[in-house]
């Protein structure tokens, strides 16, 4: 961004003003600060867009978050979100199903379906989609350390019902190096961990080709603490450590690169947010094209899910959020996404409450359909202010991705604590600036309430829930054939200390009724389990 035009004679000169993420933002931007142009909407780059037509032919999918208790209870909140108009589902599952613990394990205590739905077996996946087909919606699941697992359980209800593989479409998020720098729900160790990344890659490419087989994730790096272009910055260094571990397990990336797909958060500084997206785009196929040789434009761009910002939502004031949410979800379709959740306005106390989850969902469509923001590609295109930004967030984001590169790639920026350190560092700088009044969040450090009355409608999980789910699972071990299960789960564990793909075994296991926590339990035995990096 240009830091010499002056204000005319006779105006003040102000202290200068920082975007969200620090970066220096100009009284005024002009021709001169256009460092490159921006190009056409569906042509390479890609900057105004993937699409010739934008929106204007499909607009995007409009997700919701949503996952708590058990099955059942779940299955009635997509239902209930389908009939709203929500066209893909999203799904949260709770602590115990991410770190491959069965609802009776001692680890699970207190946390069966708090943050999400508990899912133990093949069982309690087919009660989660019960009656909602699983051919003609597109579900995404948030799911990391146990994403072999839980894809194995979607394709083994599909196969039970029938439904042919190849038509199921949807995303696994399946993205461990994440983990291990910012959200910490991790099993094993990064080497075996990569296995069954590229394991999930190589089966969806042959037996799921409408699947996403990873969703590498910025969203919980930038929760963690994250700039916008360190948001950017270390979700596309771990994404090109990804593309070299695929690449080395044989798989080409021309034709892998096209289910690549990304994971935003969005933020409230709407022309920030809007630049990041666009910068995004634009670096991810430049990277693509200039470092791997990627020459199918598919394979080139850069596909994303939007998800506005958790840590933005106060407890404070909560009808307040319902603001932010609504800023960020424009910053996000103004920015091209092709997914996007709203967070409901009740986040930051608990779960969505259904009436809270519906007016979130309602925030999408009233931008779909009564701003006239979707009628237009890229409709903040040649903007001055918003060009200059996705320069400089390219320029300092490719600053970062050439560092980490330089030094050996982001695995060994992770084993090493820095991405960590630098993540830690920017959210402590945050806090600080918040602490001292100089970043103003409304209803927090400004614009109180003398006092004020927590919400009564927040949705609280019943802890008989927890009870049910156990005795579910020790039904289940009860009732199903020992011997089949016993023969599923040695060849799984045969598999594991050879270099199979594990995926058909992991199928077969939870075929053979084997639970979540069985499988991650014969996995840990074999490839041990992850101990954590201290960052001082």
């Amino acid at each position: 961004m240009s830091g010499t035009r002056r204000p005319p004679a006779g105006d003040s000169d102000p202290a200068p003003r920082l975007t969200g993420s620090d970066l220096p933002r100009e009284r005024l931007y002009g021709p001169d600060d256009l460092t490159s142009p921006p190009g056409e909407p569906g042509q390479y780059p890609y900057t105004r867009g993937l699409h010739a037509s934008g929106y204007r032919s499909k607009l995007w999918t409009m997700r919701q978050y949503a996952g708590f208790g058990t099955a059942a209870e779940s299955n009635r909140r997509y239902r209930y979100l389908l009939d709203q108009g929500t066209t893909g589902l999203s799904v949260a599952f709770d602590l115990p199903t991410q770190i491959g613990y069965d609802s009776d394990d001692p680890h699970s205590h207190g946390e069966v379906g708090r943050v999400g739905v508990a899912v133990d077996s093949l069982e309690d996946m087919e009660v989660l989609f019960e009656g909602i087909p699983l051919d003609r919606v597109s579900t995404s699941m948030t799911i990391n350390a146990t994403a072999a697992i839980l894809l194995a359980l979607y394709v083994a209800v599909a196969r039970r019902r029938g439904i042919a593989e190849d038509s199921l479409a949807g995303t696994i998020q399946n993205d461990i190096l994440k983990e291990y720098v910012a959200r910490g729900t991790w099993i094993f160790p990064p080497d075996p961990s990569l296995r069954l990344v590229t394991d999930v890659f190589a089966y969806c490419a042959s037996r799921v080709p409408k699947w996403n087989p990873i969703s590498i994730s910025g969203y919980h790096i930038r929760e963690a603490g994250a700039t916008a272009p360190q948001e950017i910055a270390f979700t596309f260094a771990n994404a090109l450590e990804y593309v070299r571990a695929a690449r080395a397990a044989g798989l080409d990336p021309n034709r892998f690169g096209k289910r690549l797909s990304f994971f935003f958060a969005c933020h409230s500084d709407l022309v920030e947010e809007v630049a990041k997206f666009r910068c995004a785009r634009r670096l991810w196929a430049r990277l693509m094209k200039e470092r791997f040789g990627v020459a199918d434009p598919r394979a080139q761009q850069c596909r994303f899910h939007v998800q506005t910002g958790g840590v933005t939502l106060t407890a404070q004031q909560p009808d307040n959020n319902v603001v932010r949410v609504a800023l960020q979800a424009l910053a996000a379709v103004l920015g091209g996404a092709q997914s996007l959740h709203t967070n409901a306005r009740d986040e930051a106390l608990a779960l969505p409450t259904e009436d809270s989850a519906r007016l979130a969902l309602r925030t999408q469509q009233i931008i779909a359909f009564e701003s006239g923001v979707a009628d237009t590609v890229d409709p903040l295109g040649g903007s001055y202010a918003v060009e200059a930004a996705t320069g400089a967030l390219e320029k300092e984001a490719l600053e970062i991705i050439d560092r980490i590169e330089s030094r050996g790639g982001a695995l060994q920026a992770i084993e090493r604590g820095e991405t960590q350190r630098e993540i830690q560092e920017s959210a402590y700088r945050f806090q600080r600036q918040v602490e001292r009044g100089a970043r103003v969040i409304v209803g927090v450090n400004r614009f109180q309430e003398a006092s004020e009355t927590p919400p009564g409608d927040i949705l609280r999980i019943d802890p008989d829930l927890e009870r049910a789910q156990v005795g579910r699972v020790r039904s289940l071990r009860e009732r199903r054939d020992p011997g089949r299960w016993r023969e599923a789960m040695n060849a799984l564990e045969r598999g594991a200390r050879s270099n199979e793909n594990l995926v058909p075994m992991i199928i077969d296991a939870v075929l053979a009724w084997a639970t979540v926590g069985e499988i991650a339990g014969r996995l840990r035995t074999v490839f041990g389990e992850h101990q954590e990096t201290l960052v001082l």
